[in-house]
């Protein structure tokens, strides 16, 4: 169920109070399932939301001004499909009731295995998540190509998880969901074998999930990995820690903002500091310096 644009307004306008601002000066808009405009910054819950619960997350983030999250798996806030439809229900309710928005889920799903029972295993997995994240009003799921293995010719592996990719969008698509791969794994991450992939996807509801690899950096260099599959991207994004040295993430937003990438920039923290909320927002306000130099430069 989409929320009616007068209680989404409501939202937005009463976040906007506690914090001292009219909704129009909001800096952060994120109450529909896709940001309003540009790039908007969220958490993947990996390491600085692992044991927060349900509410304790949503109310994080909220008192941060971080309004889009990727749910992981196995982690405190226990959305999994052992959920019943009530339960589902009151998920969906306690997003509804926030400005955070549910993005979906973040799984571990993987499609490289020559093990054909390993490989439908986790095609029918990812359906049956695919089914919760309808059922908590989220978008989309996150799952992972994650190998080519050395015993298999390169091709085939590429093909299998291309239509692997096929099957589970075309179900994704029927339940209004977007399956979100994640640039990951031993060299799957490396943007060719991404691009050799994708060249065989035929699903629309199947996007890249850009992730912020150091193969990004591999010849022939940032820009041109990114544009080579750039008309893949969806409407996630995974960073690292903007103040760790080794990615060059100005240039990375200046790329997107060349193209005008309406999206999450999502952050999928390594580190783990004392205070997760204080290193949140500290991340939030690197977010902003990095989208205002952008556009800037523009």
């Amino acid at each position: 169920m989409i929320e009616s644009n007068s209680r989404r307004d409501f939202l937005k306008s009463s976040f906007a109070a506690g914090l001292g601002l009219t909704a129009g000066s909001l800096p952060f808009q994120a109450f529909s399932a896709r940001p309003a405009s540009g790039m908007q910054f969220g958490l993947v819950t990996y390491l600085w939301g692992k044991d927060w619960d349900l509410p304790t997350l949503i109310a994080n983030c909220e008192k941060i001004g971080v309004l889009g999250v990727e749910l992981r798996t196995q982690h405190a806030h226990g959305v999994e499909t052992s959920l019943s439809s009530l339960q589902r229900t009151e998920v969906k309710k306690r997003f509804e009731d926030s400005p955070v928005t549910c993005l979906g889920y973040g799984s571990n799903f993987e499609y490289h295995s020559p093990d054909p029972n390993v490989l439908a295993k986790n095609i029918q997995e990812t359906k049956e998540y695919l089914q919760l994240c309808k059922d908590i009003g989220s978008t989309g799921i996150k799952v992972k190509p994650n190998n080519l293995p050395a015993d298999v010719p390169k091709e085939k592996t590429i093909a299998q998880i291309a239509k692997s990719f096929n099957e589970i969008g075309d179900f994704a698509g029927d339940l209004g969901q977007i399956v979100r791969v994640e640039v990951h794994g031993h060299l799957t991450q490396e943007l060719p074998n991404m691009k050799a992939i994708f060249d065989q996807v035929e699903s629309p509801h199947v996007k890249i999930c850009w992730n912020c690899n150091p193969e990004d950096l591999l010849p022939p260099g940032l820009e041109a990995n990114f544009n080579s599959v750039k008309k893949w991207f969806g409407d996630t994004v995974h960073v690292r820690e903007f103040n760790e040295e080794g990615y060059p993430y100005q240039d990375l937003f200046k790329l997107f903002a060349k193209m005008d990438y309406q999206g999450w920039i999502l952050m999928e923290a390594r580190t783990e500091p004392t205070d997760r909320v204080a290193a949140l927002r500290e991340q939030l306000n690197l977010f902003n310096t990095l989208k205002e130099n952008a556009l800037g430069i523009v």
